[in-house]
């Protein structure tokens, strides 16, 4: 993350936000902009191969 980026989250977050309060906001715009990230080069899996590995894992 840009360190513009972390000024505004930081900026739009409410005055009497905790030290959690910002900790938690970055780590959920980091990770979404990593899935973002992986969506865009295509690493993704469909949710019916999903649900094929979570069957074949519980069968073992």
């Amino acid at each position: 993350m840009l360190k513009d980026e972390v000024k505004k989250i930081i900026d739009n977050l409410p005055d009497n936000a905790s030290l959690e309060d910002i900790q938690y906001t970055l780590y959920v715009q980091m990770k979404i902009k990593e899935g973002l990230d992986d969506l865009d080069k295509g690493n993704i899996i469909s949710h019916d191969e999903v649900e094929k590995r979570l069957e074949k894992w519980l069968k073992q």
